[in-house]
């Protein structure tokens, strides 16, 4: 009798320890490549929300945009026991060992916003190359489809360089418009200020101009306004700043095509969290853009 009792406090004993590590929080490392920026900001924010519905403890880091330290930050994560990497990578190929790493470690690995090269195990993103064609096809239009036009290109992941291929696939239904410059403007208002100066130097005809992202934009709308020259600006992202330029009825800046950053984010991690509890999750799952124009941006916000 008492072996049996014994044996019976021995299974209840397992079972609540049990209990007690499946009530653990699941520890999710997210791997930024930048928090200086209202875009990757959302994100944070509404991975914090949904965390706190799902008990999930979240670890955050910002690369800012160096990919070494992208891959020693993830290295870190990996040795505080992660369960789940969401990774927005600083460069596609780069980051490709540090994925393997973690896929080694028997961590989960989502992509977010930006594909990272490697074994991860879902991407959810924006349908970007769509982004930058319905902000092209809008300028093309604003310039009567004809006239020169230069791009402000970024860094080198997926995401920007569908955007580059959408914005030229609509520029060139229009024979009359030409693309006289691509400059890399890294994505920062600084450096996009700069460079955007020096297309406006070099092409004194300049009718228009695409730029990859909304931080670009806001550097570039800068140039463009201190120039005096009639510009039209259009860009990606649909940050407030950006919105709140198009909003001005003189403003260069005519048009963004949005992108839904806590949705993309949340999704990740719902991702992320199906594939842990064994579920099958699908390897790509694209988040909707929408074309912010004057009319729209009175009402429009992330």
């Amino acid at each position: 009798m008492s072996h049996r009792l014994a044996l019976a406090a021995a299974v209840l004993a397992c079972l609540a320890a049990t209990q007690v590590q499946a009530a653990e929080p699941v520890k999710v490392g997210v791997s930024f490549q930048e928090l200086n920026n209202q875009y990757f900001v959302t994100m944070k924010d509404a991975l914090q929300k949904e965390a706190a519905k799902t008990g999930a403890t979240l670890i955050f880091t910002d690369a800012h945009h160096d990919v070494v330290k992208q891959n020693n930050d993830i290295d870190d994560l990996i040795q505080q026991k992660i369960k789940i990497l969401l990774i927005n990578p600083t460069d596609t190929v780069g980051v490709e060992s540090s994925v393997k790493a973690a896929k080694a470690a028997g961590i989960v690995v989502v992509a977010v916003d930006a594909q990272a090269k490697g074994p991860v195990d879902s991407f959810v993103g924006s349908r970007n190359e769509l982004a930058g064609e319905d902000s092209c096809a809008y300028l093309a239009k604003a310039i009567g489809g004809k006239g020169d036009v230069a791009i402000l290109d970024g860094i080198p992941v997926v995401p920007i360089l569908q955007r580059v291929q959408g914005c030229k696939a609509a520029l060139a239904k229009y024979p009359g418009i030409h693309i006289v410059s691509t400059q890399n403007g890294k994505q920062q208002r600084d450096q996009a200020m700069s460079v955007t100066e020096n297309m406006l130097s070099a092409n004194p005809k300049l009718k228009g101009l695409f730029s990859v992202n909304d931080g670009g934009s806001m550097g570039a709308l800068s140039a463009i306004e201190a120039s005096g020259n009639d510009v039209k600006l259009v860009s990606v992202d649909g940050a407030p700043d950006a919105v709140a330029q198009i909003k001005k009825p003189d403003s260069p800046f005519i048009a963004t095509t949005a992108q839904f950053p806590g949705k993309m984010a949340v999704t990740a991690l719902q991702i992320a969290m199906k594939k842990l509890s064994g579920q099958a999750v699908p390897t790509e799952v694209p988040i909707d853009v929408e074309l912010v124009d004057r009319a729209k941006a009175a009402t429009f916000s992330w």
